[in-house]
């Protein structure tokens, strides 16, 4: 191994170790503006294919790092040996790896294409590879680079209009900007003559940041909105901790119920929503007409409807039984005032792809009560506050109906799938999920941060039911107003914003990331006829 190759490598392993620290647990946030300037360092002077491997190898040391919570998974839950849970995890996790891979050999490509000024695309080139994972092979969004400024309010303000991708383009801009800059003094200070200073990308970085910060602060000044229309409802949520060891024992339902009847009780009658997490009722809800009659009481004496989560049976033509992951909103008098079905289900999990044909051998990965159909799609519910509750009304007036959307566990970290419910009409919305299987691992706080940018692009309320935690509010802006330790039996009350924003990218969707896209197309198309090139004329020769 020559000394370069040797240079490269480590560089490339410390990116693949500054990634993780970028996120929860480590949360230091600020790591991820300098983490990819290690991995440009290591490709100085590598070809695409030797820029491949290095950016492959960074890859799938930082998603190693960010999710060995897969493990935790499958062998807590899904009983697979600890040697085959590691050996699934590193398959996943090389997977993702070969999307920086892409993106180091498209760095050095851009570069070569266009030596001074390539580099600008480097950035448009990571949101395109972030955008392709959200989507293909069913969609694995986890990680995104913008997530790691979670904390970050000002900066993340932009995602309005971007999304997450924008928060990862500013990223990686800096990244690149921060790795030339460097690497243009590092001979001045060792007495070099530098190479001329890359101050167009230098100066368009710090403008770029600037901007996005002064945004940010005049977003959260509350200027932007002031004329829309505002009110308040107030929410509890329920954390019951049921260990998932229990959760489907028949033995466990009375106690299970009782739980959540204490801890519902604990919220008070002045609360307008009750909210349980994913798959709450250890029993289908449908199918149970004694259970049925305990919740209904339940939610009487709570005196305000109660939204939670619970398995749906139906039926294919022939008969056949499936599963739906549903959430149910039940009011006080028993009435069932709405039903949502997850639609982007769990691969693995909740369902096997391909089952029927070439993966007919396998089973899921986590243990449940069978596999599932997806939903139709986006479902807005409908909730009445009670009348002291309402706000901005006029005295004596009753308050008026209340829109919301509801994300099931795995869905809230698909950006243009959480957009739709916005884009319905929805006033807030709602995440219900059961962390459980993820153990006391980084992957709660990482699924908890995400729901934070559905909150910013969207500029609605989020309420949280997780099982185990992290269950809590964030306000329309993303500023978490209450988060929950996990593995806890508690209870959280709020009162959160209702309007209607409409929100650029609520509106519009990843206008921003598909646009990167074409920037990456363009210039796909303009080195195929650079090098192409006009043919050589042919002059016949002629006998002397």
């Amino acid at each position: 191994m020559t000394h370069s190759l040797a240079r490269s490598l480590v560089l490339a392993g410390a990116s693949g170790l500054f990634l993780p620290l970028s996120f929860p647990n480590y949360d230091l946030g600020l790591m991820a503006w300098i983490a990819l300037v290690p991995l440009h360092w290591a490709l100085d002077g590598k070809s695409k294919q030797q820029a491949f491997w290095i950016g492959w190898l960074c890859g799938t040391i930082a998603f190693t790092g960010m999710m060995a919570w897969v493990v935790t998974a499958m062998t807590t839950y899904g009983k697979v040996p600890l040697v085959i849970s590691y050996g699934i995890m590193l398959l996943l996790t090389a997977y993702l790896g070969l999307y920086v891979g892409l993106y180091s050999a498209g760095a050095v490509w851009c570069r070569t294409l266009i030596p001074r000024y390539g580099l600008f695309a480097v950035p448009c080139l990571w949101v395109s590879l972030e955008l392709i994972r959200t989507y293909a092979l069913s969609g694995m969004p986890w990680g995104l680079l913008g997530y790691s400024q979670y904390r970050t309010i000002e900066v993340i303000q932009i995602a309005d209009h971007m999304g997450v991708y924008g928060v990862s383009f500013l990223i990686v801009l800096v990244n690149v900007a921060l790795a030339e800059l460097l690497s243009w003094l590092m001979p001045l200070l060792r007495g070099f003559r530098p190479a001329k200073l890359p101050w167009e990308l230098v100066a368009m970085t710090a403008l770029l940041v600037v901007l996005s910060w002064e945004y940010g602060t005049r977003t959260l000044s509350g200027a932007p909105f002031s004329d829309i229309p505002r009110s308040s409802i107030s929410v509890g949520v329920v954390q019951p901790n049921v260990d998932q060891a229990v959760k489907w024992d028949t033995a466990y339902r009375e106690e299970t119920l009782a739980r959540f009847d204490r801890l519902t009780g604990q919220l008070g009658r002045a609360t307008d929503l009750v909210i349980w997490p994913e798959a709450a009722t250890p029993f289908v809800f449908e199918h149970e007409p004694v259970y049925q009659l305990q919740l209904i009481a339940l939610a009487n004496r709570a005196q305000a409807p109660i939204l939670f989560g619970s398995p749906a049976v139906r039926y294919y033509p022939d008969r056949h039984p499936y599963l739906l992951n549903s959430a149910y909103l039940l009011a006080p008098d028993g009435q069932l005032l709405g039903r949502y079905d997850k639609h982007h289900l769990v691969p693995f999990g909740e369902y096997i792809p391909l089952k029927s044909s070439l993966l007919f051998f396998l089973d899921k990965l986590v243990e449940g009560i069978g596999d599932f159909e997806a939903g139709p799609g986006p479902t807005i519910l409908t909730v009445t506050p009670q009348p002291q509750a309402a706000a901005a009304g006029t005295s004596g007036s009753s308050p008026r109906p209340v829109k919301f959307g509801v994300a099931i566990c795995y869905e809230v970290i698909f950006p243009d799938l959480v957009r739709q419910f916005a884009a319905n009409g929805a006033e807030f919305l709602v995440t219900i999920t059961n962390d459980a299987w993820f153990g006391r691992s980084a992957a709660p706080s990482q699924h908890f941060a995400m729901v934070v940018f559905r909150s910013v692009e969207n500029h609605l309320a989020f309420a949280r039911a997780a099982n185990t935690g992290i269950s809590g509010f964030i306000d329309p802006f993303g500023r978490i107003v209450e988060a929950t330790p996990i593995f806890t039996e508690q209870t959280a009350r709020g009162t959160m914003q209702v309007w209607r924003p409409h929100t650029f990218y609520s509106r519009h969707g990843d206008v921003f990331a598909y646009g990167c896209v074409i920037i990456c197309l363009l210039l796909v198309l303009f080195s195929y006829f650079r090098t192409k090139g006009p043919e050589p004329d042919t002059v016949a020769a002629t006998p002397v």
